[in-house]
């Protein structure tokens, strides 16, 4: 009995997530962004993955984390937790601060998106926590982190976990530097090894654990 009432509610978050993740794909709120939202799909998980924004290539290729930092993390959760990039993206919901990419600033870098952006677009991730009831949000770069906790120096908060409120929904976070090659931060000492923590305590949270049982149990059947 409980197997169906759980088989029920996942059917009914499904729905739920669905019908979010077609509403945002027609946003269109923010008239200086550069292109329309992108989304990692409706994946119903425990866990989120929060970034930043999307950069040039994540629109054409319809993913977030779709060029040189995604390939960066996936590595990093290769190593770490078992999972490789086609297990992480069919078992984690990734959302982002915003969803459209900024475009390129006057020094040719990407724009960091305006507070009223991050603002209109927060309600999406407010509405997609509310819906999945997370047990786990992994934010990674320092705008992303930003949106939950203090962030002033990336040591500070790389490395340790952190119970935090959103939405009214409480859940753990487990911060990740910005594994763009634009910053040497996690390559280089103290970032490095506080990198190397953080994904420990991501591999070992309970909500990881069990999307890496469920794999093995899938691909032992």
């Amino acid at each position: 009995m409980r197997t169906a009432h759980r088989a029920v509610a996942t059917k009914t978050i499904q729905i739920q997530l669905d019908l979010q993740v077609s509403a945002l794909l027609q946003c269109r709120r923010c008239p200086r962004m550069k292109s329309t939202p992108v989304s990692g799909g409706a994946i119903v998980s425990d866990v989120m993955i929060v970034g930043q924004a999307p950069g040039p290539r994540e629109p054409v290729l319809q993913r977030p984390f779709a060029h040189t930092a995604g390939k960066t993390l996936f590595r990093w959760f290769e190593e770490f937790c078992g999972m490789n990039e086609a297990a992480v993206r069919s078992k984690i919901y990734f959302a982002a601060v915003c969803r459209c990419f900024p475009g390129k600033n006057s020094s040719g870098t990407d724009r960091v998106p305006a507070p009223d952006e991050i603002r209109n677009c927060s309600s999406w991730m407010d509405n997609e926590i509310r819906i999945l009831q997370p047990r786990l949000i992994i934010p990674v770069g320092r705008l992303a982190i930003m949106q939950f906790i203090d962030c002033r120096k990336l040591e500070k908060v790389i490395g340790h976990k952190f119970r935090v409120e959103r939405a009214g929904h409480r859940f753990d976070l487990i911060p990740l530097p910005h594994p763009s090659g634009a910053s040497p931060w996690h390559k280089i000492p103290p970032g490095k090894e506080l990198t190397q923590r953080a994904l420990k305590l991501i591999a070992r949270h309970s909500a990881v654990a069990a999307l890496c049982q469920r794999r093995s149990g899938a691909n032992s059947s």
